[in-house]
């Protein structure tokens, strides 16, 4: 998606792990699970369209505004805050900032949304593109802000921040400050700026492209990626493996391109850490989620610590069910004999979710509602549409934008519950205002998961069936695994990566190892790695996009895990508490937020607690046989 401006940290688009990637279908056909036609968004709450006036007006008053709000503050920031007015003169500079950031914030995501419907259009790709270069421009302009600010001495903006009008900003001046650190003299901050439409923005393009345009042979089919990975869910054996080979085919013969797109982002990333000064290839992520390192390292261990009363028991257990001493890695997802077959309608989906969050919250699900009344949802499978799903925040002036990629499976159910969260999150935070709304990673996937979770206890306490109880237990521990141990392998590999890629190049061939250790680690003896799984690192978007952005998955799910716990033995009052923490959007450190709950991520123990969750969970499916 489309960045923000310069000093905004928010992450445009919330996307889900590889693990939770949709298909897509024929052209010009709208997938239809429950007969009917699915939603697709109106995004005209934005703009009516890419040939729309007032794309050209919004864009020409970004620059026109941007220009002006150098001219008026550029190197005034130090002396004009120190005098006895200062607050209330910064506070106004703030204020013009934030509202060039709601505006630029209304076009980038604009773009960035219409691009994620019809990558391919290259109509749409141009504009994208565009647009894209016109805020990158326009923000130079804006760069020196952040960067003055955060050079007033402390006392002096101590004393400013009196001023009720700039007290009010004190959340995004003290976080902003904590780059202070990293910032470095203007003229390279705007080179790094400028830069990045050549640098790391093309090379994501590049990816994005090159994935959509590749092809599997699938017997007498040549699919996208979509169809083939979904494939790998198929209840025949025989087209499991076929889509893991046919996978395994394509990305080999694509292999000289990823592994040169990989090694080239990582030396980016590494250029830019070693002038920043971070320490650590993932300080700078962590410093984007406002974690501590010591924190992060206590969860990989804890989730390290415990994959084999994690995925090995679990995949010991599947293979079991499936009379196998070992499943082959194309088989890890395949679905269980005893498994319900069938789609589950649009309506019936939309009913479990709101009906879900209803119980817990009338005002969650009234929000929620506004996603299917409003048309804020795009659902069907189309050609070139953006795989997977996620739920784009765009700008406090307007509200969020939920993408799916709808097949009527309860996964889907469970997505759309996950995307629905972030985007009751996302709605409730707005009040706080373009500077103030956003929230890190490891925070934004909390109220995704506790939806997700909701959703998951009424379908199991509906269920009476202990077959189909078997199966709904089986879809939540599997996800469960692919957002905690999936995602911390998925960091490891990374880690060791852009360790490695220090040294100098990294052929794929070398890649692919890493990727097979990590792996191996992860999934236990129960998986057996096929020849060719070497190839699976490449198709992963959060690698190119984001990179350690995998850790948060992992850190909201145990997070929330330890959340519904202290749900289930509260007293009244705790829907309001958690209301109050997601309305908090960015305005306090996750410390702050969890005090309410008795909980601290600090502890090494917390994390224990949450995996001890998933752990239960396979106990019981034990005791089933």
């Amino acid at each position: 998606m489309a960045s923000r401006s310069s000093a905004s940290r928010k992450s445009a688009v919330a996307r889900k792990p590889a693990s939770h990637r949709k298909p897509a279908v024929k052209k010009g056909a709208v997938a239809k699970p429950d007969g009917g036609r699915l939603p697709e968004w109106n995004l005209a709450d934005l703009y009516s369209g890419i040939d729309a006036p007032e794309v050209v007006r919004d864009l020409e008053r970004v620059d026109a505004d941007c220009k002006a709000f150098e001219a008026d503050y550029k190197g005034k920031l130090a002396t004009e805050t120190s005098k006895p007015e200062g607050g209330a003169w910064l506070a106004e500079a703030v204020r013009r900032y934030e509202t060039i950031d709601d505006l630029a914030g209304r076009l980038g995501s604009y773009a960035g949304l219409i691009h994620a419907g019809d990558s391919v259009d290259p109509s749409i790709s141009k504009f994208y593109g565009d647009v894209s270069e016109r805020l990158t421009a326009a923000s130079v302009h804006l760069l020196f802000f952040a960067l003055e600010l955060n050079r007033i001495d402390d006392d002096v903006i101590e004393r400013a921040m009196r001023a009720p009008e700039l007290g009010h900003y004190r959340p995004w001046i003290e976080d902003s400050r904590k780059d202070k650190p990293y910032q470095l003299e203007d003229r390279v901050e705007r080179l790094f700026h400028e830069k990045s439409q050549t640098g790391y923005s093309a090379w994501n393009r590049l990816f994005d492209q090159t994935i959509a345009g590749l092809r599997f042979s699938v017997g007498s089919k040549d699919l996208a990626i979509e169809p083939t990975l979904n494939l790998l869910q198929d209840r025949s054996p025989d087209k499991r493996k076929a889509a893991g080979q046919a996978l395994a085919k394509t990305f080999k013969a694509n292999e000289r391109t990823f592994a040169l797109i990989t090694n080239t982002l990582a030396k980016d990333k590494d250029i830019s850490d070693h002038w920043r000064g971070f320490q650590d290839v993932a300080d700078s992520r962590h410093l984007n989620n406002r974690v501590e390192r010591e924190v992060v390292d206590a969860l990989v261990a804890s989730v390290r610590a415990a994959y084999p009363r994690l995925s090995h028991r679990y995949y010991e257990l599947k293979a079991r069910w499936f009379k196998k001493k070992k499943l082959s890695h194309w088989d890890r997802n395949a679905p269980l004999p005893f498994a319900a077959t069938g789609v589950i309608p649009w309506n019936d989906a939309r009913k479990m979710v709101l009906t879900a969050y209803g119980d817990f919250s009338p005002e969650m699900a009234g929000i929620a509602e506004r996603f299917f009344t409003d048309r804020w949802i795009d659902a069907p499978v189309r050609p070139g549409k953006a795989p997977g799903a996620f739920s784009h925040p765009t700008t406090p002036s307007a509200h969020p934008y939920v993408l799916m990629n709808y097949q009527g499976k309860p996964r889907d159910v469970m997505t759309l519950a996950h995307e629905l969260g972030h985007g009751v999150h996302q709605v409730l935070a707005a009040k706080n205002g373009a500077l103030m709304a956003p929230t890190p990673l490891t925070l934004a996937e909390t109220a995704s998961v506790f939806g997700e979770m909701l959703t998951f206890k009424r379908l199991l306490a509906q269920t009476k069936n202990a077959k189909q109880r078997q199966a709904l237990l089986v879809g939540k521990v599997e996800d469960m695994i692919n957002t905690v141990v999936r995602q911390i392998a998925f960091y490891t590999f990374e880690r060791a990566v852009h360790t490695e890629r220090k040294n100098g190049e990294l052929t794929a061939e070398r890649i692919g190892q890493l990727w097979l250790s990590v792996q191996g680690e992860s999934l236990g003896p129960a998986i057996e790695i096929k020849p060719g799984y070497e190839t699976f690192w490449m198709y992963i978007p959060h690698f190119i996009h984001s990179p350690f952005y995998v850790y948060a998955y992992a850190f909201g799910d145990c997070l929330v895990n330890s959340l519904y716990a202290v749900y289930e033995h509260a007293s009244e009052g705790f829907a309001d508490r958690y209301l109050a923490m997601l309305a908090a959007g960015g305005t306090k450190h996750y410390s702050e937020l969890l005090s309410p709950f008795g909980l601290d991520a600090r502890d090494p123990k917390f994390w224990d607690g949450g995996l001890s969750v998933i752990a239960g969970m396979i106990d019981e499916l034990e005791t089933m046989g």
